[in-house]
């Protein structure tokens, strides 16, 4: 692999000077080149950190698309995802990110800046967490060396646990005795917040490679509940986003996507469903998660094809939702792997709401948005890791492996994290008027304890462990909005939520188990040997393959 030059340096040339009585071959060094002697730790970890919020975006986005949270177009799995679908993903990880924490360490080192270490080395673990994720094996001990253009690769295990490694030195960077004082884009220079990060990223670890190693899961997650220094109330990560429009644009993508002219994603219908028609009452975070902009159902086909329609004899035989969730209420999105061209509805559509993506909260007003000074005006967040989704993976740890604790207490705290999250948050943007004039926080109680009462219902009622992991398992997938990183994992490890939606097509192909190779790896490294499929699983993923999930 070639080794990129840094994101924060520039080009290094020679110039030739000369005057009347100097020499022509007199060569200087050039004052604008960056070298180890004159960059910036500070500068270098900035880049890191906002380079890995690219990255994350990215991986998050198509978790969300194949995992129902948001519509995933193309008729196929496989012409969804080619091997240049992925790039960006490749680049963020490996020239930017992972080269630039190559420069950074032997700086910082010197420099003895133990918390720009260790903030480097938790992002640097990750990257590799997501790289196994998204590809499987990738290349790693080979991969920044500026002398190896073909770095080989290595097993996806072995990166997870080089990756649990670098979370245990990161430890150890936030407590010793540190000079400097880095910008902290997450955290705010809250080092013991990055410690419970650091804890609950091996919470993770442990929980994706359950299937590989339950014993050794297993005492790890105990040991970390023992511990109790996880990621709780407030510490929540997240990556703050701005209201200018500007070049660079600092709004949430989503948000910069929909509300400067109308159209931007469509939502997705399943998803819709469980929002609003699956438990018989909306779900208490619908209208933070979406903007309605019309409040009816369209009749035009010419806006909305699919309203004309039977749905497909497999969409029949499954009782799916189709088109649109029932209820005539304007949830206007569409199907698993729609591959219809666009109509002119960008202006009529379903929209992102004010969490996470800084839109506008849903009044009932059913007004367009192609109005950026709208609602939030992008201020949104990436919900990389919360309080609530560390109950989420407890539960699953106490229905699966039996570790400490009980499931539905587990699940019932997450439920109450997550909804009281997206409310405090959204009151926290310019719509905090709006959402208080619509929903008092006495409404907000008595919604949110009639959706607790109703899951810890449903949870008893379940007749086996597999239908409880389903509670459990829906549930975390409907707090995860905002994040299909999470999402797409949790489907890939536990095939939950059970039931989703299918493509439109009968037989669209397998499931996306891992990811294409890149194109960019591909063309330049000859020891690349490209996959035969997406179904290709990743290490930790010993589950059945398709049908098992679809």
């Amino acid at each position: 692999m070639k080794r990129f030059i840094y994101g924060l340096t520039v080009a290094t040339t020679l110039v030739f000077a000369s005057s009347c009585d100097e020499k022509l071959d007199e060569l200087l060094d050039n004052p604008n080149a960056v070298t180890a002697e004159t960059a910036s730790p500070d500068f270098l970890l900035n880049r890191i950190q906002l380079d890995y919020k690219d990255m994350w975006y990215g991986v998050a986005d198509r978790g969300a698309r194949l995992t129902r949270q948001i519509n995933q177009g193309s008729a196929l799995y496989i012409n969804a995802y080619t091997a240049v679908s992925t790039n960006g993903t490749w680049t963020d990880g490996y020239a930017n990110i992972l080269s630039d924490i190559e420069f950074l360490e032997p700086l910082a080192e010197e420099a003895n800046f133990q918390r720009h270490l260790g903030i480097a080395k938790t992002i640097k673990a990750m990257v590799l967490f997501d790289l196994v994720d998204t590809y499987g094996d990738v290349p790693y001990s080979e991969a920044i060396d500026p002398s190896n253009f073909n770095p080989k690769t290595d097993s996806g295990e072995t990166i997870y646990d080089a990756a649990f490694d670098l979370l245990t030195e990161a430890s150890t960077h936030f407590t010793v005795a540190s000079s400097g004082t880095p910008n902290d884009f997450y955290y705010g220079r809250n080092y013991t917040r990055w410690i419970k990060l650091v804890n609950t990223l091996k919470l993770r670890y442990f929980l994706n490679t359950k299937l590989v190693d339950a014993a050794g899961a297993t005492a790890g997650i105990n040991a970390l509940i023992s511990e109790n220094n996880m990621i709780g109330n407030g510490d929540d990560f997240i990556f703050r986003f701005g209201t200018t429009a500007a070049d660079p644009d600092s709004r949430h993508p989503k948000f910069a996507g929909q509300y400067t002219s109308g159209g931007g994603d469509y939502q997705s219908t399943y998803f819709m469903h469980h929002l609003t028609v699956a438990k018989g009452f909306d779900d208490p975070r619908v209208k933070y998660y979406m903007y309605r902009q019309v409040l009816t159902n369209t009749t035009n086909v010419d806006e909305q094809e699919c309203v004309s329609q039977i749905a497909p004899p497999h969409y029949l035989v499954g009782q799916f939702p189709y088109c649109n969730p029932a209820g005539n209420k304007g949830y206007w999105g569409r199907d698993h792997l729609d591959p219809d061209g666009i109509p002119p509805d960008g202006l009529k559509r379903t929209a992102y709401g004010v969490y996470p993506s800084g839109g506008r909260f849903d009044n009932d007003s059913g007004t367009p948005v192609n109005n950026p000074a709208l609602g939030a005006r992008g201020a949104g967040i990436h919900p990389i890791m919360l309080a609530s989704y560390v109950d989420f993976m407890l539960a699953e740890a106490a229905l699966t492996l039996r570790t400490t604790g009980d499931a539905k207490t587990y699940l019932t705290s997450g439920i109450e994290k997550n909804i009281n999250f997206v409310r405090s948050f959204s009151l926290s943007t310019p719509e905090s008027a709006t959402i208080t004039g619509k929903i008092t926080d006495a409404d907000h109680a008595t919604q949110r304890d009639k959706y607790l009462a109703y899951v810890a219902s449903e949870y008893d009622a379940a007749a086996s462990a597999d239908a409880k992991m389903n509670v459990i398992g829906r549930e975390y997938w409907l707090g995860l909005y905002g994040n299909g990183k999470e999402a797409y994992n949790l489907y890939r490890r536990t095939g939950k939520p059970s039931n989703m939606q299918p493509g439109l097509e009968a037989d669209p192909g397998p499931f996306v188990r891992s990811f294409l190779y890149p194109n960019n790896y591909m063309v330049t490294n000859v020891n690349a040997v490209q996959k035969p499929d997406v179904a290709v699983q990743v290490f930790w993923d010993k589950n059945p393959g398709s049908p098992w999930i679809y």
